[in-house]
């Protein structure tokens, strides 16, 4: 009797060792439609893939809002990134990790080093960007395992693109509850941060210590939830990385969105809704790259945008909330000023001329152009205002002002890219952070940087350098992300980037000795010196 107790407890003690090594290999959570089952990242960190956090907007949902995601018995597996949004190929290879490509893409993607659902750790949202035509949850650059081994929870999120995304129609606006139109994008994003609020607690996440991040469209979208009454109360923190929507793809009129969607309707045949939505994804996405087919924008649709966002930051109705937010030295090549004109005075002015008329003299004033290389700096500079970098110092500006005293950290990120292994051959780096292979000839080519081209900070920030394996990363680049994901984590847990062992970053005042930090192997504070070229292109952007 007393052996049979003993092999009794024994067998009951190796049953207990083998559930427990279990568990911290296949790590669960109980979210509000099941329970989750992911993997036990080689760093201890727990990963769980392509969990949905709506329905599949397909069929009769396809250009619909995100609709809660239906509850399923037993243990789903989340193991695997869910599918990419349906996108063309423009940016070059932008490194997916995803299953495939669907309409049924609403899945997003939690790291977390919690042992348990007690800890209350803060969390981390990442929108990816591509302009809101491509980009993926899933790539390497954005993974979030390096930011939960700072002591937070890390998510990425996927959303609908382009005609998915945007498309804004009569017919959609009048069956609509609302009344409204396209912004489907943004609505998927909201309905994510509402999954986050009901769910991130199982995985030790803290729902009222939730900070949005992301770059380029992802930064865009971060100053859109900001704006919008249906996400402002989810967060408690924003990161924006090259964009926002005060100057940077802002939302049209609804009307001017019906007519762009009706038109496109029109184009591929479609006489009615029901025909547009009978229509394979693959056939939509196609008539998108066809010449003269017009870009899909958000719409001011009186529901996720009530007024135009620049009038809601205006009026400090936005989220009142701590904001980090810059951009990069060269956020677009001198050739987007340029043109056809070679980088002489003669050439630079003909250039501004065209683009400023009557106005040109100011501009040379502000970015002046006496010999080639200055022409090269300006035309560089004043192409990179033009493209995002003067709508994120609008936002910084603004929210500095109107955000309810809440502290606002402005970056300036000056380190170029190394340079690419040899294995790259003749490649070249993508507009939105791809790499354009000789082979890719849609593909949009990018000339040799003279900085840090636009989306080249995000492996640095999200400490993922080793998942790029493109660039022939040095230890100079090892300490510059470093030091910008230690001031990104400080800021997600705190809602201030300073910590140990790093300069001191003070927020912005409204006044015209602006300070931020320079980002860089030898980072530091320096004081602003461009204001004046802002407020010269403020009109061209505050009259939406």
């Amino acid at each position: 009797m007393k052996t049979f107790l003993i092999l009794t407890v024994l067998t009951i003690q190796v049953a207990e060792m083998a559930n427990a090594q279990l568990n911290k290999t296949t790590p669960q959570a109980k979210t509000a439609n099941g329970v989750v089952e992911g993997v036990t990242e080689p760093t201890g960190i727990r990963a769980f893939k392509g969990i949905p956090f709506a329905q599949p907007p397909v069929g009769e949902l396809r250009w619909k809002e995100p609709q809660p995601v239906k509850n399923w018995q037993g243990v789903r597996k989340t193991t695997q990134f869910g599918p990419r949004a349906m996108q063309r190929a423009v940016f070059g290879d932008m490194g997916f990790r995803s299953n495939g490509m669907s309409e049924d893409c609403l899945y997003l993607n939690v790291w977390t080093p919690a042992k348990s659902d007690k800890e209350k750790l803060p969390v981390l949202v990442y929108f990816y960007g591509g302009g809101f035509i491509a980009g993926d949850g899933s790539e390497g650059r954005y993974d979030g395992e390096s930011m939960a081994a700072k002591g937070m929870v890390a998510l990425t999120v996927n959303y609908r693109l382009d005609v998915f995304g945007f498309m804004a129609h009569p017919e959609l606006t009048k069956e609509s509850a609302h009344q409204s139109s396209g912004n489907y994008a943004y609505l998927d994003m909201a309905a994510a941060l509402r999954w986050v609020q009901q769910n991130i607690a199982a995985f030790g996440g803290d729902p009222k210590r939730v900070t949005i991040a992301g770059e380029s469209a992802g930064s865009i979208a971060v100053s859109g939830l900001m704006a919008s009454p249906l996400s402002k109360g989810l967060i408690a923190g924003a990161i924006g990385e090259s964009g926002s929507l005060l100057g940077g793809l802002p939302p049209v009129p609804l009307a001017k969105g019906e007519e762009a969607g009706a038109a496109f309707a029109k184009g591929v045949g479609a006489g009615s809704l029901a025909e547009l939505r009978a229509m394979p994804a693959e056939k939509l996405l196609e008539a998108t790259g066809k010449p003269g087919t017009p870009r899909f924008s958000a719409t001011v649709d009186g529901y996720f945008f009530p007024k135009p966002p620049m009038e809601i930051f205006a009026a400090g109705e936005q989220a009142q909330v701590p904001l980090l937010a810059g951009w990069n030295s060269e956020e677009m090549n001198a050739r987007a000023v340029l043109g056809q004109e070679k980088p002489t005075p003669e050439g630079y002015a003909n250039a501004v001329k065209r683009l400023y008329n009557d106005r040109a003299e100011e501009v040379l004033k502000l970015y002046p152009g006496s010999t080639e290389e200055e022409v090269l700096e300006s035309a560089t500079a004043l192409a990179g205002d033009r493209f995002l970098a003067y709508s994120t110092w609008k936002w910084a500006d603004l929210q500095s002002k109107t955000g309810g005293g809440k502290p606002v950290y402005r970056y300036y990120y000056s380190r170029p890219r190394p340079a690419m292994v040899p294995e790259m051959g003749n490649a070249a780096p993508g507009l939105a952070g791809g790499v354009v292979k000789s082979t890719d000839a849609n593909a949009v080519k990018v000339p040799p940087a003279r900085g840090a081209v636009h989306s080249a900070e995000i492996e640095y920030a999200m400490g993922n350098l080793p998942k790029n394996k493109v660039y022939a990363w040095t230890p100079d680049d090892y300490k510059v992300s470093e030091v910008m994901q230690k001031y990104f984590a400080n800021f997600v847990k705190t809602g201030n980037p300073n910590g140990s062992g790093l300069p001191n970053w003070p927020a912005i005042n409204s006044g015209n000795s602006i300070q931020f930090m320079q980002i860089d192997v030898n980072t530091r504070l320096e004081t602003e010196k461009n204001r004046a070229r802002y407020l010269f292109l403020d009109p061209y952007y505050t009259k939406q």
